[in-house]
Formats: C-alpha cells, sequence, structure tokens
C-alpha cells in the first residue's frame, strides 16, 4: 500500500484541517449566540436595552449577536470553498488513478 500517496499528491490534507478548525471556530459562535441569548426566561434576547452578555467567555460588555452571525456566515462561505477545493482535489487523483 502507498502510505501517504495523498498527502504527497495533494492539498487534501491542509484542506481538511481548516475544515477541521473552521468547523471549531463554528462551534465557539454558536456557543456564544447560544449563551447570549439565553436569560433567566428561557432562550430569548435580554429584554433590557444593553444586549445580551456571555458569563465565562472572558467578555466582559454585551455580546454583538449581529457581528457574531456575521462571522457565522463568512465561516459557512470559507467551509463551503474549502469543501469545494476538497472535492475537486480527490477528483483530479482519482482521474490520475483512472487514466493510469
Amino acid at each position: 500500500m502507498l502510505f501517504g500517496f495523498v498527502d504527497r499528491t495533494t492539498t487534501a490534507t491542509t484542506l481538511k484541517t481548516a475544515l477541521d478548525e473552521n468547523q471549531a471556530r463554528v462551534r465557539g459562535i454558536q456557543s456564544r449566540v447560544a449563551r447570549a441569548s439565553l436569560n433567566g426566561d428561557g432562550f430569548a434576547l435580554s429584554a433590557a436595552g444593553q444586549g445580551p452578555r456571555v458569563p465565562g467567555d472572558g467578555v466582559t460588555g454585551p455580546v454583538d449577536v449581529e457581528a457574531e452571525m456575521a462571522a457565522l456566515a463568512d465561516e459557512q462561505l470559507r467551509f463551503e470553498a474549502t469543501a469545494k477545493l476538497l472535492e475537486k482535489a480527490y477528483a483530479s487523483l482519482r482521474s490520475a488513478i483512472r487514466d493510469r
């Protein structure tokens, strides 16, 4: 068996690592938004005009939910682009193997 063949011939490992990092960032954003949206009455934004706060997140001020959602959309675009690149890397490797 050819160990490390995919690593030497494609960028698949780098792209898979990027997808994993992307997922970790998405989980962090989702966690901040969910915790910022919680108040004592359940899942709802704070009624006060000060905005939601995330306890224990190292953020002293209110969490900007709109900015977090924009960051989430950015991460989604990055994920989709990286997934397409990974798909193309595997397709080119598959094509090279078939042509031989």
